[in-house]
């Protein structure tokens, strides 16, 4: 992997990983010998079950932290906390998204969209995406390989959009790709090795999808496991100069 071409113990943040794609990238993470401590944050520790019971079995190796994502403050803390154990992070991967919720569903029409419901969308899929890179960066200021990826949709594409719908999810999808494209050309001031990407993994199987699945074709609905598989692979191939870019999980490139 580029961030580990030349590290023999990475560090590694997954930030969402108490389900889905961030559960799945915390298990194959935690398999990699060349991996010496997996951060794995959660929002709440009723929903944190399947994470947390995978401590004991990866005793010194998998740390958990509380830490909501739209709540600054808990950020500054589960930072700190790493700090005190290590001075640099390798790999941090953003897994944190909002589709649906109770009444917080997909606007079909202009006539759905609901300025709370608007909020509530940014507050996740992108505010917290930003403030992450603001308090993660003296991490990222070494000199060894590293990458920041945030996972984001095609459907936060404006040159691809074809079929409008779904304003809060697509503007606030595209609105983290903005400031992970900024963040990228800061980073590449403050600490140049690191990569700062957006990546689509496509549908997956997974509780955000599971509602929105009946017209997926089944080759291009993907289990948790091959999609952390493909996403692994797309920031393994990742090259100089790939900072601030936005890929599918086939390794292409996405437009703006």
């Amino acid at each position: 992997m580029y961030f580990l071409d030349d590290v023999n113990h990475a560090n590694v943040l997954i930030v969402g990983a108490n389900q889905g794609i961030g559960l799945g990238f915390v298990k194959q993470l935690l398999q990699d010998d060349r991996i010496a401590k997996v951060y794995a944050t959660y929002r709440q520790k009723n929903t944190a079950e399947k994470l947390l019971s995978l401590v004991n079995k990866h005793s010194g190796k998998l740390i958990c932290l509380e830490m909501d994502i739209t709540d600054e403050s808990q950020i500054v803390e589960a930072v700190e906390q790493i700090r005190i154990e290590v001075n640099k992070l390798h790999l941090v991967i953003n897994c944190v998204g909002l589709l649906h919720e109770g009444n917080l569903q997909p606007e079909k029409s202009l006539k759905q969209i609901n300025s709370e419901n608007l909020l509530r969308y940014f507050h996740i899929n992108s505010i917290g995406a930003v403030l992450l890179a603001k308090h993660l960066l003296p991490l990222f200021r070494h000199k060894e390989r590293s990458v920041f990826a945030t996972i984001s949709a095609k459907i936060g594409s404006i040159g691809d959009n074809q079929l409008g719908g779904w304003y809060g999810y697509r503007a606030s999808k595209a609105a983290l790709n903005m400031f992970m494209r900024t963040a990228a050309i800061e980073y590449g001031r403050s600490c140049p090795k690191t990569l700062v990407v957006t990546l689509h993994p496509g549908t997956t199987d997974t509780r955000l999808s599971r509602p929105f699945q009946k017209n997926v074709p089944a080759e291009k609905l993907f289990s948790v496991e091959r999609t952390v598989t493909q996403l692994l692979t797309v920031i393994e191939q990742l090259q100089e100069g790939d900072s601030g870019q936005f890929f599918s999980w086939d390794g292409s490139r996405l437009p703006w």
